[in-house]
């Protein structure tokens, strides 16, 4: 079953040293880039026959400004009409979902992008009252995250977001020092990011997530340290701490210097900083103040006590979400670059048909393993031997030689594998490295656009 992993002897010294510590980012397995148009469309009636759909995501898909870092799904701008024709593709796309679905029971939400507050205060309005009426979700009820920027994170959006039950705001400040931002393609004042905490504060939204980038052009450890403390004045209850990456297709392009020792420095500055500062790590990237004792899931968070994202699904809504069953992971068209996504959102605006899943990836009982495997030990507490064992029927360190694999990464008792702290500051090269050779080479195989 672990054949991909055995092409340099697991464990060698040969293999450790072809990784770097930044292979890439696994905020989902697999990647958009192994998606395939599917042929036959399946109806999503079928797709989600049998499903728990625990999880609602909403995509907005325009910025004020597109970062240098950025390779996310998104649009600088919107002509006027565009962003009142996507909420109305939006509401279609809902409504089609909706009835596909048996009686979803939701019990946690996030509004992401793009920036969701690119919406004027009027369209955030619209966008709750659809989510709400049209899904039949209480916003109020369950965790709700939303993303928002310092350039649009206004009292008057932030109002809306606070009445309508959002318990948790991510902000991206990426550094504190303008220099910095400007290298990074971001073009922010101080001040201006400042302000928008001073008002995220004031709003009473219970969370506040500040994201945070290290390994940008001309960052010291003493900038990288400035900006942490500064982060600390607001107390957030969540921080992530990013490293750059430079990729295709994005502001920055590719430079010619390797930045693993300078972001590996980086990180652990940012890791022992923040644990000094008292705060938990969940991950390699977040960080979060201690809650109360209870269940998990408590008020002012996205995570519920009734939802696993090892086994429920999620219901993206939007041209650049994706949802996620057992077996079909789906979504529309994906594209990075400016000209495809235009053309995407366009095409997006003019659709009826929502009532198939048109792009996607199929899971058989092999990928299932994996994507457990990887979401599970790229987290601190890592992963439970016995619920791996219920849902396959194997113990995953016969399926997996993982304590070969990964020597001084991986730890392991009779209940749990679990990263060392150096395997998560290695989670970056663990992720890619347990990808199976059929996504790897849908991968390969996407032709960027």
């Amino acid at each position: 079953m672990d054949g991909a992993l055995r092409r340099v002897h697991p464990g060698s010294s040969r293999w450790r040293a072809r990784l770097t510590p930044y292979e890439g980012y696994v905020y989902a397995y697999p990647h958009k880039t192994a998606y395939r148009p599917l042929d036959p469309r399946p109806a999503l009636s079928e797709v989600w026959a049998g499903e728990r759909a625990g999880a609602l995501y909403v995509h907005i898909p325009f910025c004020e400004m597109r970062c240098g870092f950025c390779n996310l799904f998104t649009r600088t701008g919107a002509p006027e009409g565009l962003t009142g024709a996507y909420l109305d593709a939006l509401e279609r796309q809902a409504r089609a979902v909706r009835a596909a679905l048996d009686g979803p029971r939701f019990t946690t939400a996030a509004f992401g992008g793009g920036t969701p507050t690119y919406l004027d205060a009027r369209e955030l309005t619209r966008l709750f009252d659809l989510t709400e009426q049209t899904m039949g979700v209480g916003l109020r009820e369950i965790p709700l995250s939303v993303e928002t920027s310092p350039a649009t994170a206004t009292p008057d959006r932030l109002a809306v977001l606070a009445e309508r039950g959002a318990s948790r705001i991510s902000i991206g400040v990426q550094s504190f020092v303008d220099a910095e931002a400007r290298a990074a393609v971001r073009p922010q004042k101080r001040a201006e990011v400042e302000a928008a905490l001073d008002a995220i504060r004031a709003s009473g939204i219970a969370t506040l997530n500040i994201d945070l980038i290290y390994g940008i052009d001309g960052q010291t450890p003493d900038s990288w340290r400035h900006s942490l403390e500064a982060a600390l004045t607001w107390r957030p209850e969540e921080l992530y701490l990013y490293p750059l990456y430079v990729r295709p297709l994005t502001g920055l392009g590719r430079q010619d210097r390797a930045w693993d020792d300078q972001r590996m420095e980086l990180y652990r500055l940012g890791r022992d900083h923040l644990l000094d500062a008292g705060y938990d790590q969940v991950s390699m990237r977040m960080f979060r103040l201690p809650g109360p004792p209870g269940p998990p899931g408590p008020p002012g968070t996205t995570e519920s006590a009734d939802y696993c994202c090892q086994t429920d699904g999620m219901v993206g809504l939007g041209c650049g979400a994706r949802s996620y069953t057992s077996a079909l992971h789906h979504s529309f068209e994906y594209a990075v670059g400016a000209r495809h996504v235009r053309t995407i959102i366009d095409d997006y605006v003019r659709r009826d048909d929502f009532g198939v899943a048109n792009v996607g990836f199929a899971l058989d009982e092999e990928e299932r393993r994996r994507r457990h495997l990887i979401q599970s030990l790229l987290r601190t507490e890592g992963l439970s031997r016995d619920l791996y064992r219920s849902r396959f029927g194997t113990d995953v360190l016969d399926d997996y030689p993982l304590l070969e694999r990964f020597p001084g990464w991986l730890t392991a008792d009779a209940s749990t594998v679990r990263p060392t702290p150096d395997g998560l500051a290695h989670s970056d090269a663990i992720g890619p490295a347990l990808f199976s050779p059929r996504v790897r080479a849908l991968m390969e195989g996407y032709a960027a656009c």
